[in-house]
């Protein structure tokens, strides 16, 4: 009876953690969801990484994206950055939140003196039934397994989604559902910028296969979507070019 009971402990603390809490959150865009086995496991943590320091505004936009994806009528979003990041990137801007579709009301923004305030706030917040969404930018590069996993447990008390939002890549054991590394893509406008576009890669995956992919997004339909690989023509004809007689 003993060895059976701790079979089950053993089994609990081996699982992956958090892929069993909730409906996961379709990004609407198939690839992806498929990929991860129906969207983005909610009650869990997420790593997402800008690719390098230059395209930080690139991950904070795909971060962005995926609260405005998790959004309810009655939820909040919590947004934890520690005070190098505040003074390397600055705070969440009014004006930004309302383009990505995003009430500024709903967002509680916190500063953290110390990476392990950042994390101890972010496990406060998973533990509150009113907060859908957790946000922590950090620019510390490792973070203790432990206290990744704790945020991870955190997670599935409410299924809230948990976000890690760093600087760089890390390459350390992780106890997060999944790990993307973000950066800038190219416009495909030639003159001129054109729609927000990155490049998002899913470099960890517990459900399933990885992937890359160059995502747009749509002031309209307040989305992501897949870009398109050739959104204009190869050759734009010349203005002046005289119609070509047939004999």
């Amino acid at each position: 009876m003993m060895l059976q009971q701790l079979r089950k402990v053993v089994a609990a603390l081996e699982r992956p953690l958090g892929l069993e809490t909730g409906v996961p959150l379709a990004l609407g865009i198939p690839a992806i969801d498929a990929a991860l086995g129906g969207g983005l496991a909610r009650g869990a943590l997420h790593e997402i990484a800008a690719a390098s320091e230059p395209h930080v505004a690139a991950a904070t936009g795909f971060a962005l994206g995926l609260a405005h994806r998790n959004r309810s009528q009655n939820n909040t979003i919590v947004w934890i950055a520690g005070d190098m990041a505040l003074v390397e990137n600055g705070a969440p801007c009014g004006l930004g939140l309302d383009e990505f579709g995003l009430a500024p009301e709903r967002l509680i923004s916190v500063a953290a003196a110390r990476p392990r305030d950042l994390l101890w706030a972010m496990e406060e917040a998973l533990h509150c039934a009113a907060v859908g969404t957790v946000i922590g930018e950090l620019r510390q590069e490792y973070i203790e397994p432990v206290a990744l996993r704790r945020l991870s447990l955190a997670a599935t008390a409410n299924g809230a989604l948990a976000l890690l939002l760093r600087a760089t890549p890390s390459a350390e054991a992780s106890t997060a559902a999944t790990r993307w590394i973000v950066g800038a893509a190219s416009s495909h406008v030639n003159h001129g910028p054109g729609p927000p576009r990155i490049d998002a890669q899913l470099v960890r995956n517990r459900r399933g296969p990885l992937g890359s992919w160059i995502l747009e997004w749509s002031d309209l339909d307040e989305r992501f979507s897949l870009a398109s690989t050739h959104p204009q023509p190869v050759a734009v004809p010349a203005l002046d070019r005289p119609s070509r007689q047939v004999a």
